[in-house]
Order: C-alpha cells, then structure tokens, then sequence
C-alpha cells in the first residue's frame, strides 16, 4: 500500500477477506518491501498481492525509498502464487530536496517532507523490463495486471502526473500482462487481482 493506492488495495483487502484470508498489508517505503520479502520467504503466506510496486522505481532512479535490488523476488523463488500490478511507479521519493541532476523534471510536493517526481518514459520502460524479468523467473504462478487508465492517484486524468506515454512505455514492456481498462484506484481493478490471486492458490494447492 501508498497513500496513492490506498482504495485499490482496500478493494483488495476486502475482497480477499470475504473470500476467507487473513490479509496483512505493508506500507511500500523500504522497509515495508523488505518486511514484506522476509515473510514470504519464512513459508508463513500462502499468497501475494504485490500491488504496488513503486520501490522498485526507487531502487532505479535514486529515490529514498527504495527495497533494494532483492524486491518482487521472494515469492517466485519460493513458488508462492503472486499477483503484481504496477502501482505508483510514475513516482520516485524524496525528502524536501531533489538532487540537482534531476533539475527539469516534473515535481509534485507531497508536503514539506516529501517531494514526489514523475518517472520518464525510458525509466517507466526499464521498470516495465524488470518486473517482466523477474516473474518470468516465478517458480510458481503468476498473474500481472495493467491499469490503462493509470497507476497511481496522481496518475489521472488532470492529475499532476498523468503521463499516458509514459505508462505506455512500462506496459509495452509488459507483454505477459492482462490489460484492464480502469484506473488502478478503480475497485474493480483491486478485486480483479483478488479474485485472481484466490484463483491461483486454489490451483497451487
């Protein structure tokens, strides 16, 4: 979860609880992914939800929130069935100051401590490259979902970073992925990853 996914994964949550699961939810600030890597791979989950992905983003560009190079890897190693979306990766974090090298870029000023920048095109591409990469690697299933519309609640239309080039960019990367034309903050997308997700560990039992 990020502030900028929350609805998508109450929808989530609360379709997976009525389907019967416990569902515990991380935060996606660094130690959240990592907390969140660790669980899998101490055999304790049966299932993830992996919806937003933004510190992969992070670990790319230099952002301040990043898990580490080991993210979106824990699951497929362990073949825990997973499903993965790209949520808020039009977005790297910083404290109150961006590096210089990033001067020109577009800025959104979450609050005095926080200052949030659209990733580019080629970085959404690579990002796009990678989660590819990594789930193609799963030992076990895997479904990854595209939201057309957007894939953070900045990432609307007339948002600050809507950017559909861009977006594009990531899911033209993304050949493996089922394309819903929603919003990612749509509840029919977080059920959507839920009811798939209750699906594929049904199969893997």
């Amino acid at each position: 979860m990020f502030g900028v996914t929350t609805p998508a994964v109450d929808a989530a949550r609360e379709r997976l609880t009525e389907l019967g699961y416990e569902v515990l939810v991380f935060h996606a600030t660094g130690s959240g992914g990592r907390a969140l890597e660790g669980l899998v791979e101490s055999g304790l989950v049966v299932g993830v939800l992996d919806l937003t992905t933004t510190e992969l983003a992070d670990d790319l560009v230099g952002g301040v929130l990043s898990a580490g190079p080991s993210r979106l890897t824990a699951a497929g190693r362990r073949g825990v069935p997973q499903v993965v979306a790209p949520g808020a990766l039009d977005m790297v974090n910083f404290g109150p100051d961006i590096p210089e090298r990033f001067e020109g870029r577009t800025i959104y000023v979450h609050n005095p401590t926080v200052t949030l920048m659209r990733t580019t095109p080629a970085e959404m591409a690579e990002l796009g490259h990678r989660i590819t990469a990594k789930l193609r690697q799963a030992t076990g299933p895997t479904a990854l979902f595209v939201p057309l519309r957007g894939v953070s609640a900045l990432d609307a239309d007339g948002m600050p970073f809507h950017d559909p080039k861009a977006d594009q960019a990531c899911f033209d990367a993304m050949p493996d992925a089922e394309q819903l034309d929603l919003h990612i903050n749509d509840p029919a997308f977080g059920r959507a990853m839920a009811d798939r997700l209750h699906a594929l560990i049904g199969g893997a039992s």
